[in-house]
């Protein structure tokens, strides 16, 4: 009973209160049906794999070519192409299952290593996709179109591997956090040169990040002519390792290649998950990230929200590039890191630009290029499938609409919306 004096609606205190059940509903049928049009994404670039492999295939194209007259023979050659190199795919990226039956059966080392060394592989590839797609992803959501991964995770490299270098009498405690912070330092500066432009003078993020990806790569490749990364009698292109106090433990013995660096860039991606969605400046970049006119209505610094999002993921970018050269590449080589940064793209719009859906992509694109050798070895298909069976999946997710009409999904509104604003933005 009310108290008296006081109306009986005004007894309960106001408090925010949950959105209505059928608000709930929208929200989480939004949300399936965006993993379901994720899923069948995957599932009709590894269709358009399978026939790509089937008309590449000289022996598929000869039973097909005969057909009329033996249509079970195309059939069965096709499908046991298929069925080996997908599960050649499976095997060098998951592990087989058998190898795992009879490691814990004998319990010898060598058996654990034959079994657990695809995981591991696919845990090594997974680690700097991971920091290289939270940096791209971090800056669609505050709006910006980071291309430079690569730069950044270069310049990271180049920092890490000198700190290594340069202190080899400090202890693992102190070295190896030491190189790690160096290499976010390194880029974080890089991040921080086409984040200063766009937010002081305009110049386009894009740009300047495609510019500075030619800058690093050719810095790269001078900072090897140095006699400090060269070392005493070093001829060819290659620099000298980090002391071992600076290199990332490995986390199942010296006989795989998992290390630290996969912990690392999962607690990174809880931290950018708990920056967007915790904190004040998370806000502020969604903010910015959504509209910038409204942003600055309400009183947000966008310029200063633009630089300290670029600077945050070039940090990210770095940490993977120290990653790479304290655990899994400690020598560093002309055009270091390959395609990590534009892979880094993929796994962030693929992941919707959100650092739980980040993780599971990263994770399919490691497990796709420790795989990608397997079924290269297992079949004659070459290893260049897996890019394209990877171009085939960004396809389908930057066409939600497609896969919706091909697989008759009714739309649930939503859809991919790309973060980051466009040329006028």
């Amino acid at each position: 009973m009310a108290a008296e004096g006081v109306p009986e609606a005004a007894a309960a205190p106001a408090g925010p209160r949950a959105p209505a059940w059928p608000v709930r509903v929208a929200l989480l049928a939004e949300r399936s049906s965006t993993l379901v049009v994720t899923a069948l994404a995957i599932l009709s670039a590894l269709i358009v794999g399978a026939v790509i492999m089937i008309v590449t295939t000289p022996e598929t194209l000869g039973a097909w070519g005969h057909v009329l007259s033996n249509p079970a023979r195309a059939l069965t050659t096709s499908w046991a192409l298929i069925e080996t190199a997908y599960a050649a795919l499976f095997t060098g990226s998951a592990g087989d299952p058998a190898a795992y039956v009879h490691a814990f059966a004998v319990r010898t080392p060598g058996a654990f290593t034959n079994a657990f060394s695809p995981l591991s592989e696919t845990l090594v590839a997974t680690a700097p996709l991971l920091l290289c797609g939270l940096s791209v992803s971090l800056a669609f959501r505050a709006g910006l179109f980071n291309i430079g991964a690569t730069s950044q995770l270069i310049a990271g490299a180049i920092v890490a591997s000198w700190v290594g270098i340069s202190l080899p009498g400090l202890p693992l405690a102190v070295h190896m956090p030491l190189a790690l912070l160096a290499g976010c330092a390194g880029g974080a500066a890089a991040g921080w040169i086409p984040g200063v432009l766009r937010a002081r003078t305009g110049a386009h993020e894009v740009i300047v990040t495609i510019m500075l990806n030619y800058v690093a790569l050719n810095l790269i490749v001078y900072i090897l002519s140095l006699p400090f990364f060269l070392g005493p009698q070093q001829v060819n292109s290659i620099s000298r390792a980090p002391a071992g106090s600076a290199l990332l433990p490995h986390l199942a013995g010296a006989s795989l290649r998992v290390n630290a660096g996969i912990l690392l860039a999962l607690a990174a991606a809880w931290v950018v998950a708990w920056l967007l969605q915790r904190t004040t400046l998370g806000f502020r970049f969604r903010m910015a990230g959504a509209s910038q006119d409204a942003a600055r209505a309400a009183g947000v610094d966008v310029r200063r929200m633009i630089t300290l999002a670029m600077v945050l993921a070039g940090g990210l970018a770095g940490l993977a590039g120290a990653v790479q050269v304290l655990g899994v590449d400690p020598q560093l080589v002309p055009a270091y890191g390959g395609e990590i940064g534009f892979t880094a793209i993929t796994v962030a719009l693929l992941g919707r630009a959100r650092p739980g859906g980040v993780v599971l992509a990263a994770l399919l694109f490691g497990a796709f290029q420790a795989g990608g050798l397997q079924m290269q070895a297992a079949t004659t298909v070459p290893l260049e499938l897996v890019q394209v069976i990877e171009a085939v999946i960004v396809f389908f997710i930057a066409a939600p609409a497609l896969v919706r009409a091909i697989y008759r999904i009714r739309t649930q509104g939503g859809g991919f919306r790309l973060f980051s604003q466009g040329w006028g933005g």
